[in-house]
């Protein structure tokens, strides 16, 4: 028997009691407001440090942590769009808007939308993500471009002024969202202005922006290769074939895997399972034999191994 010949979701339900399947898909409050009140004291902390102790390496500093932090924002925007951040309804609403979407320019409404759409048809030639990571695995000489452009902020500007002509977010999603939700993301982005303006840091904006342009890309990419990119087999329904897990080290995961995101396989395997209980999630299925065919990937330098090719 294939990996693929059973239907993943149901096999995923037979592997788990009634039991289990309540407490890998009960939400908490509290672990999810120390989720974002972590991510925004790491970027407060970050700026600071920048602002009142400015050199070269406080600033290298920024740009290469801060990325991970923003992508933490658009991470927990992701789980509140899923309705698995917090408890509440409310919370995920308003909590994954304002303290995470719009700060990284982004929309919860559209991008659940959006995202819905990639979760029903993965693993399909219909799947909306497909131009991320279809062509993988890639030339280095064409990765090392694409690089390029992220880091010389082409990638970052091009995305922008696709959000000011009306697209909703930086991914494009939901057009007809654009204009309505852009004066919020604007808003938001003069909020932390501000807010680091009354710290006595107020040009620490520009490193947000900055980072959010360049480094900030590129940890986006890698993130997209890493879950989709060169797997098994891209065009199986099958998640364990067309989606991939990095058990990547604690480093690793803090710079570009943060807020348990390098679990996406398990993520696409049961939605409904909030992203801090994604690793007991995995650790279950593979007492269950349940991975037991799938590739074993240790950290994001063995992903662009697969990704990249060197001729």
């Amino acid at each position: 028997m294939t990996t693929a010949s059973v239907s993943p979701a149901v096999r995923v339900m037979d592997l788990l009691t009634p039991e289990e399947r309540r407490c890998l898909t009960a939400r908490s409050d509290f672990r999810a407001a120390a989720m974002v009140l972590a991510t925004w004291l790491v970027i407060l902390g970050l700026l600071g440090l920048a602002g009142f102790y400015p050199s070269w390496w406080t600033v290298v500093l920024v740009f290469l942590v801060l990325p991970g932090r923003q992508l933490s924002l658009a991470v927990l925007m992701h789980e509140a769009g899923h309705g698995t951040l917090f408890q509440h309804a409310g919370l995920n609403q308003w909590v994954g808007q304002w303290l995470c979407a719009l700060p990284t320019f982004g929309d919860v409404e559209s991008y659940a939308r959006g995202h819905r759409e990639h979760h029903k048809k993965a693993g399909s030639r219909d799947d909306p993500d497909l131009p991320n990571y279809a062509a993988y695995p890639v030339s280095l000489s064409s990765f090392k471009r694409k690089i390029l452009r992220d880091l010389t902020g082409q990638t970052g500007l091009k995305l922008l002024a696709g959000l000011f002509r009306g697209a909703t977010d930086i991914l494009g999603n939901d057009a007809g969202r654009g204009r309505s939700v852009l004066p919020a993301q604007i808003a938001a982005q003069l909020v932390l202005a501000g807010v680091l303006w009354l710290m006595g840091i107020g040009w620490t904006y520009w490193l947000w922006l900055g980072t959010f342009l360049t480094t900030y890309m590129l940890v986006i990419r890698l993130r997209q290769v890493a879950e989709h990119a060169a797997v098994p087999n891209l065009y199986d329904l099958d998640p364990r074939l067309n989606t991939r897990t990095v058990d990547a080290p604690w480093w690793q995961r803090v710079l570009i895997a943060p807020s348990f995101v390098n679990f996406h396989m398990e993520h696409h395997l049961m939605a409904s399972v909030p992203c801090y209980r994604l690793r007991a999630f995995r650790e279950l299925l593979k007492q269950r034999g349940f991975l037991d065919n799938v590739p074993v990937f240790t950290s994001y330098v063995q992903v662009l191994r697969s990704a990249v090719v060197s001729a």
